[in-house]
């Protein structure tokens, strides 16, 4: 098990009194295996395409116009323009302080190895099992999401292309909605060099699509749907029963489902070229621009809406962004534009790689129910395909929470966020709280990263909390918000499996496990025969 020594130092570089250590080729698998694990990846994404990733998978325009109804319900203007404005500052905290631990031990478990590496003894193997299951619920949220975002965007397409006389069903919609997990489960099995190089294009599209909208759109509005910057920077209008306040803080949904995944580049750390570097630019880069680009957007709608709100929320379209778009562009223009979005929204489906490369990593610490399985690169494409179609299968299991209604897929969305959340405060608590210190990667804070780690875990744990509260503050069954329920009881069933007798991951979880020198035997989950196995070593 790891030291329970106060110092811990990470080797970052090989001794150049060892060149002749061949299995050690580079810098990248030497402090991979100072991380106790062996290089079984290939390295083929460059600093910018880990970024590309990071920043595709945030997909600001596609993202927005998925949780647009979020926001323009709940202060309009106003919430549209400052709430992302004050939820961009407080996330770049998130970022800075993610982006620092990323830099410092650069894994495919990410989260959850830090937890281990930074937690007392009595604790780490739980609170790194809670952290690696909130993880991967909330990745599974986040492929879902993205997919059923993307197949309400299209269903809208087809809305705007009948003149607004088509109006989908849930059926129709979940239909497609498969179609389109199958397609990334399908590319995402690819060799990871052909997903590397087309995050280029991903970011120029991303880029150009969100200046299009900022630039253009006010340009050709009609002037009965344009605002004064009066109405654009300072009208309030709230639509839901909640206080103006409470309604406002609501609104942050939108942005923070938007510029989140700030593990998502962590998690390809064993495919990144130059990681502790290329991981913490990545994370940084990807949230600031996403920020900037975002509110931008956001202000060009603000003054290109109009002001009956209730009309866009309840459009035929059945889309606020599409409506906004339709109300300035036409039928043709809007298509055109919509096209954009749906293939940016499309292209987010990156977050599969992401999300397959956590669950290997937590199988490979045996972890996961099947690890045994689910713990496997594929010698052709370099890809851990298992990973990709058991993230594919839970995916379509949390999307048939649209047949609950609205707000039961709602619901997804609100996962995302609270699952990260909980996943990215306790490594950054633990990692102050028990007074081990590091060595640091290069990109470090220095006296800065306390301040940094409070801010962001006090509006961490803020927000876990405002986001399990429904939409309607008198809801019925179908108004209830099944984020609490959802996760809640994931979490409990993951605590229950863990405590179980006999069979709990208590006996035979230790942490994440040494693959250096040996082929250690994983864990199925089933049982618990694992009594002495060699697990990683931070020297």
């Amino acid at each position: 098990m790891a030291s329970d020594s106060t110092v811990i130092t990470l080797k970052s570089t090989r001794d150049p009194n060892e060149t002749s250590n061949s299995t050690l080729i580079d810098e990248d698998v030497a402090l991979l295996a100072s991380l106790g694990y062996k290089q079984e990846f290939k390295r083929v994404f460059s600093k910018l395409e880990v970024f590309g990733i990071g920043f595709s998978i945030i997909g600001v325009l596609p993202s927005m116009a998925s949780v647009l109804v979020y926001s323009i319900p709940n202060g309009g203007a106003s919430a549209m323009v400052w709430g992302w404005a004050t939820c961009g500052i407080f996330l770049m905290f998130i970022a800075l302080a993610m982006a620092e631990l990323g830099s410092i031990a650069p894994t495919s478990g990410g989260l959850y190895y830090w937890t281990f590496m930074f937690s007392s003894p009595r604790w780490r193997c739980y609170l790194s099992w809670i952290v690696a299951y909130s993880n991967t619920i909330a990745n599974i949220s986040a492929l879902a999401s993205v997919d059923w975002g993307c197949s309400r965007q299209i269903m809208a397409a087809v809305s705007i292309a009948s003149g607004r006389k088509f109006e989908t069903t849930t059926a129709q919609t979940f239909g497609l909605y498969c179609a389109l997990l199958l397609s990334h489960g399908f590319i995402c099995g690819l060799n990871p060099a052909i997903i590397a190089r087309l995050q280029t294009p991903y970011v120029v599209v991303n880029i150009l699509l969100c200046l299009a909208i900022a630039i253009s759109l006010p340009a050709v509005t009609p002037s009965e749907f344009m605002n004064n910057a009066e109405y654009a920077f300072g009208d309030f209008t709230n639509l839901t029963g909640w206080s103006d306040g409470y309604a406002f803080i609501l609104s942050f949904l939108s942005p923070l489902w938007t510029i989140g995944a700030f593990d998502a580049t962590v998690h390809i750390s064993e495919e990144a070229r130059n990681a502790n570097v290329a991981i913490p630019f990545a994370i940084v880069l990807a949230a600031f621009s996403s920020a900037v680009l975002g509110w931008a957007v956001n202000v060009a709608l603000a003054f290109c809406m109009g002001n009956d709100l209730e009309s866009i929320i309840n459009n035929p379209i059945g889309h606020p962004m599409a409506t906004i778009l339709f109300n300035s562009l036409g039928q043709k223009g809007t298509l055109v534009i919509w096209l954009f979005i749906v293939i940016v929204q499309y292209t987010m489906g990156s977050s599969l790689t992401t999300c397959s490369r956590q669950i290997f990593a937590f199988a490979r610490d045996g972890g996961m129910p099947l690890s045994q399985w689910l713990y496997n690169v594929d010698h052709r494409t370099h890809s851990p395909i298992t990973c990709v179609w058991f993230a594919v299968f839970l995916s379509f299991l949390l999307g048939l929470l649209a047949f609950a209604g609205d707000a039961a897929i709602g619901a997804v969305f609100s996962l995302v966020v609270v699952g990260q959340y909980v996943a990215y405060s306790i490594p950054i608590v633990s990692r102050f709280l028990i007074g081990k210190e590091i060595k640091r990667g290069p990109f470090s804070l220095g006296c800065f990263s306390l301040p940094v780690a409070i801010v962001a875990v006090t509006w961490m744990a803020f927000i876990t909390v405002v986001f399990f509260f429904p939409l309607n503050p008198n809801p019925k069954a179908t108004d209830m918000n099944y984020a609490v329920v959802v996760f809640g009881g994931t979490l409990l069933m993951v605590t229950a499996y863990f405590y179980m007798p006999k069979y709990g991951g208590r006996y035979w979880f230790k942490g994440p496990i040494n693959t250096l020198n040996y082929a250690p035997e994983i864990p199925d989950g089933n049982n618990n025969s694992q009594a002495e196995k060699e697990h990683l070593q931070v020297q």
